[in-house]
């Protein structure tokens, strides 16, 4: 996609166009349904135009954290995320880290909470927000026993196995990207969008 398009929208004075098109942008392999869940930055005078553009879609979004100017928002569809952080792998995984019978509101609180406490003590991000994005459970594990070193490759999270699969993975959200990019360019709302 040409540096052009890009800047265009990302600094267009229309603060709604330039809020949509950064969800399109960042969010195209969750909106496209080939992920559970997506977070991404988002200026938190932007914050309130997330209702207009998700209203009347399956899509749920929650803030995790505000400070600085920026928020951080998670974008999910309630029923698939729950069913995906019930499931017995991610489920034991993420009871590690104290997310023992929970309802999906309650994970997501639990998980707010400890985003901001680990940025108060300058620690970054909990390991087991890669759960709550779909990354696969092989990679959270190896991204926490190898402090986020040692990994095969880096493309849209951090790869310690499988390395064929998540090379095929990426190819498939880089075609979701330009294919959501190219209907919000040629006119699509974010509901229009979304599979």
């Amino acid at each position: 996609m040409p540096s052009e398009v890009l800047s265009y929208f990302l600094k267009n004075r229309d603060q709604r166009l330039r809020l949509a098109f950064q969800v399109v942008l960042q969010c195209a392999p969750f909106l496209k349904g080939l992920k559970v869940s997506c977070v991404i930055s988002v200026d938190a005078v932007l914050y309130g135009g997330l209702a207009e553009l998700f209203r009347d879609t399956e899509i749920a979004y929650s803030r995790l954290s505000c400070s600085e100017g920026k928020c951080l928002v998670l974008f999910y569809r309630p029923d698939e995320l729950e069913r995906y952080l019930n499931s017995p792998v991610i489920r034991g995984l993420i009871r590690e880290y104290g997310y023992s019978d929970m309802n999906l509101g309650e994970m997501i609180r639990r998980l707010a909470g400890r985003i901001e406490d680990f940025s108060k003590r300058g620690m970054g991000f909990p390991h087991e927000i890669g759960a709550f994005l779909g990354y696969p459970p092989d990679d959270v594990k190896g991204f926490i026993e190898n402090e986020g070193k040692k990994y095969l490759m880096i493309g849209y999270w951090k790869v310690y196995s499988n390395l064929t699969g998540a090379r095929m993975i990426f190819k498939e959200y880089d075609r979701a990207k330009d294919c959501a990019v190219n209907e919000f360019i040629t006119g699509k709302s974010i509901r229009e969008i979304i599979l």
